[in-house]
């Protein structure tokens, strides 16, 4: 199974195709999208989307996951990331893939174990379980690693 993994934003969206193959998964590529601070919101947005729909029709996944949003109560910051999310939901859903949501906790247990880990352990395991020689940069290609990686154990356990 091969999928793309999400971690949205409106200045740096990560994406991360992972394909398994049995009990082994490998990266097939990572990387983000980025968009100006400054340059008018329909147009970040338009970058998201356009950018996104070339990586999907590129590595052709067969499913998608993508990072649930969660703040505490940083509304301005939940809307910005809101806009990225729903500019990568609308180019994932325009290419008829399924599109699982995860929780932060949820992505953080399925790679580590542990729904407390921080970013460094998750990205040690990113590493670890993609058998990679070092962890993916920038952050938001590993966090979205972590989204793909967390969607392969859910596709695996209900395949049970």
């Amino acid at each position: 199974m091969r999928v793309i993994g999400i971690d949205p934003g409106l200045a740096i969206t990560g994406w991360g195709v992972v394909e398994s193959a049995g009990d082994h998964a490998h990266m097939v590529a990572g990387g983000v999208i980025t968009t100006v601070a400054g340059t008018p919101l329909a147009q970040r947005l338009q970058i998201i989307y356009r950018e996104l729909t070339v990586l999907i029709d590129r590595w052709q996944p067969e499913s998608a996951a993508i990072e649930e949003l969660f703040f505490g109560r940083n509304v301005t910051t939940a809307l910005t990331v809101g806009h990225g999310r729903g500019a990568a939901m609308l180019a994932l859903a325009n290419a008829d893939l399924p599109i699982a949501e995860y929780k932060p906790l949820e992505i953080k247990q399925a790679v580590t174990g542990y729904g407390g880990a921080d970013k460094q352990q998750i990205q040690q395991m990113v590493k670890l379980l993609l058998n990679l020689e070092e962890i993916p940069r920038p952050d938001d290609a590993a966090d979205a690693l972590a989204v793909a990686i967390c969607h392969l154990h859910s596709a695996r356990l209900l395949s049970l």
